[in-house]
């Protein structure tokens, strides 16, 4: 049993604080904290109501470094799970190393003024994590985070070596708005914007956003185009899979999204570069995101499900073999469990895993890790346990795009 700090209260800690709270036997005390303490209150009563289960909140500004390192040092964890924005991660990982507490988070560090998604910032701490003893864990969402936990898993039980490797991200969830982001709209957007890349044959191939479409039919989804992008993980993977000659992100989008998404690029309101708005300064795509639907709010109007896993091509026993590692989740179930939709849900339960493989043991280490550098199996067993479900389907053949 051990104390954990949650930073961030939007969508996603409210699932890994609900998870976490059902899982008491691990985690004995939990302390939330965001900037707005009254959505910690909320969240706080929220898990109250359906577990018995007392929140402790608090209020923290986390680009505060001196605060945040006050209030570890206040609140004794074992481990603070960040789940506030990406800009913040450096500035977490530097109170978790003052304090002397290990240290998760579910995103990679991005920097405000660029949408420049790299680990290098945060691979940058592995001497001072490794000289503290401490243990800092990277992206232990969904993607990042489960896809690479099914990667590894692929490789450990299912493929004696992976060749190429296909992450497909899809949301089925409908939510009836005519635009609406499933998660953060400033982070969403950043990233969906951002020119497409992948690797092959040892290097990164770009090129334009969301102009390479393929159609894939999804179990429990149907067909629906997706496009082929750039996240995270594949920096990672590539890093840690060197044999892998190929690594492709796919996610869907529908037609409204982008249409909505088109006009609002043309007319700049998804610039993250400062202008002068009636005698101050504003960033666009700040703006954008007050105007539009808070996600957290979008749990009572999403019906659908997700269907979100890795294709993977390779040799087992010498004969190639393609396999396809996925989890459905249904947005109505997920919002009947914790209060929200099944975007926040496929996050907040890795996170809430993550932390419990740190805080149990079973996953231990000082320096900075990846999820694909752990031992995936009681991480898989924990998903199958906790809400997230995966199967193992045999492919005829590989992807033929």
């Amino acid at each position: 049993m051990s104390r954990v700090l949650v930073i961030g209260a939007g969508g996603v800690g409210s699932v890994a604080v609900h998870k976490m709270a059902m899982n008491a036997d691990i985690f004995s005390h939990i302390t939330l904290a965001s900037r707005t303490k009254s959505k910690c209150d909320a969240i706080a009563a929220s898990v109250k109501e359906r577990t018995g289960v007392v929140i402790h909140t608090a209020a923290i500004d986390a680009d505060d470094v001196a605060a945040t390192t006050a209030l570890i040092k206040a609140v004794k964890p074992a481990l603070v799970v960040n789940l506030a924005l990406p800009y913040q991660d450096l500035n977490v990982m530097d109170a978790c190393l003052a304090a002397g507490v290990h240290y998760m988070d579910t995103a990679n560090y991005e920097p405000r003024e660029e949408a420049k998604f790299e680990y290098r910032w945060q691979w940058a701490y592995q001497d001072r994590f490794r000289e503290a003893g401490l243990m800092a864990l990277l992206g232990s969402g969904f993607d990042p985070g489960v896809t690479s936990v099914f990667t590894t898993y692929t490789k450990k039980h299912l493929l004696d070596s992976i060749e190429t490797l296909d992450i497909l991200d899809c949301n089925g969830g409908d939510t009836g708005l005519p635009f609406a982001t499933n998660f953060n709209p400033e982070i969403n957007l950043r990233e969906v914007t951002a020119p497409s890349r992948h690797w092959e044959n040892g290097q990164w191939i770009e090129g334009p956003a969301l102009t390479r479409k393929q159609v894939f039919d999804f179990d429990q989804v149907g067909e629906k185009n997706m496009y082929l992008m750039y996240h995270e993980e594949l920096e990672s993977l590539a890093k840690f899979y060197p044999e892998i000659s190929r690594i492709r992100f796919w996610m869907t989008f529908g037609d409204s999204y982008l249409k909505h998404l088109e006009v609002l690029e043309n007319i700049g309101m998804t610039s993250i570069e400062p202008m002068q708005f009636q005698g101050r300064e504003i960033i666009p795509i700040e703006f954008l995101k007050a105007l539009l639907p808070e996600p957290s709010s979008l749990g009572p109007l999403t019906r659908g499900k997700t269907n979100i896993g890795t294709i993977a091509t390779g040799l087992k026993d010498g004969v190639q073999k393609t396999v396809y590692v996925n989890n459905v989740c249904d947005h109505e179930e997920a919002y009947a469990e914790t209060g929200n939709q099944a975007v926040s849900y496929t996050t907040g339960v890795p996170a809430m895993i993550g932390a419990a493989m740190i805080l149990t043991g079973q996953w231990k280490g000082a320096g900075v890790f990846n999820m694909e550098q752990l031992d995936p199996d009681p991480f898989m067993d924990m998903l199958n346990k906790h809400g997230l479900p995966w199967k193992v389907q045999d492919l005829d053949a590989p992807l033929a795009f």
